[in-house]
């Protein structure tokens, strides 16, 4: 019960007595109102997750990783209500600065670039409509690692170095604060082999699994019901670049041959799940433009937009796997069945789940 305690103005005409409620559930409704006032910010924002049927983690490496690979998702499913939680890994320490009048930020100069890229995924998650955004342990906890079989790889607080259990016990906080049902991160080889992506692979599959052990950590265990692994198909890939070359396009991924071998990229056949996020591509746009020092607007990113028009960016593709790392049996070939992922219409014509939720609700 919540203690009510009446104060007499000066002049008892001044003001009407407090209405007494009629019935023991308006008796409740003021209760939980007196509560919500003196709750703290953050006891507001775990009520309001509370509140959200639909929840989803996603797991990056760095500022900018989560708005090229997932943009239009996460800004789909954050304007349809769902709680989207961003875990980004490092601040992005490494990377190269692309903006004009920024060069001093980077690590081998004012070794600033970390603190600045900070802000920009702040703007880039209000693009987005994403609210909940954290950095994994703290910001700052884990260093960028650099490409990889750079001399950045050794240094003992880069992210390549981090201990699995512990980086992944942070992760395991998240995951059982938010419960999501779904969680979105890299495949095996970090989508194109970056060490920072292929630890956060490791660090996110480590994290599901501690996640629902009841007797690790702290708080009640959390079964994430479906992972998945950002893809790009190569179909979409060499479409896309033989669209570039078309168009007499020759210096943008340069040296690659939409009919030759490419250096990433999965089988059509991996593919399990299509998003159509053709709504909210101008905000992926403008996402991507808020990671400017990472983002060039004349380098290759928008090079595609330039030639192939916006909605090159609308859909983005995923293989649902196992808490073990493998395609699961319900999604993976021609074993995949409506009754598997929620019925008819949550397949595409090529069979593909268009909801990342489909199943669980």
């Amino acid at each position: 019960m919540v203690a009510v305690m009446t104060v007499i103005p000066d002049d008892p005409r001044a003001q009407e007595p407090e209405a007494r409620p009629t019935s023991p559930e308006e008796a409740v409704l003021q209760e939980a109102e007196s509560v919500l006032e003196q709750a703290s910010p953050q006891d507001e924002s775990s009520m309001d997750l509370l509140d959200a049927r639909r929840r989803m983690v996603l797991v990056h490496a760095h500022p900018d990783d989560e708005t090229i690979n997932n943009g239009v998702t996460m800004a789909g499913y954050a304007a349809a209500g769902v709680h989207v939680t961003l875990v980004t890994c490092t601040l992005g320490e490494e990377g190269e600065v692309l903006a004009p009048g920024l060069e001093h930020l980077a690590a081998d100069k004012d070794d600033a670039l970390g603190q600045h890229r900070v802000g920009e995924l702040a703007a880039a998650m209000e693009a987005l409509g994403v609210e909940d955004f954290r950095f994994l342990g703290a910001p700052g906890r884990y260093r960028d690692s650099g490409m990889m079989g750079l001399p950045t790889n050794d240094r003992a607080d880069c992210f390549w170095q981090a201990d699995l259990d512990e980086a992944a016990g942070h992760l395991v906080r998240v995951i059982r604060e938010v419960r999501p049902q779904v969680l979105v991160t890299y495949d095996e080889n970090g989508g194109y082999g970056h060490p920072d992506h292929i630890q956060a692979h490791r660090v996110a599959m480590r994290g599901v699994e501690l996640a629902r052990d009841a007797v690790f950590g702290e708080g009640p265990a959390w079964d994430v019901a479906k992972v998945y692994w950002c893809a790009l198909p190569l179909s979409w890939w060499r479409q896309s670049l033989r669209a570039l070359r078309d168009a007499g396009d020759t210096t943008t991924f340069e040296g690659l041959d939409p009919d030759g071998e490419l250096p990433f990229g999965v089988p059509d056949e991996a593919v399990t799940a299509v998003i159509d996020g053709s709504e909210h591509v101008e905000a992926k746009l403008a996402a991507m433009r808020a990671h400017a020092t990472q983002i060039a607007v004349d380098g290759p990113f928008f090079a595609l937009s330039n030639n192939l028009g916006n909605q090159v960016w609308g859909r983005e593709a995923y293989t649902r796997v196992g808490g073990d790392g493998r395609p699961t049996a319900a999604t993976s070939g021609s074993s995949r069945t409506t009754a598997d992922v929620g019925g008819a219409d949550a397949l595409d014509a090529d069979g593909h789940e268009t909801d990342l939720f489909a199943g669980v609700d």
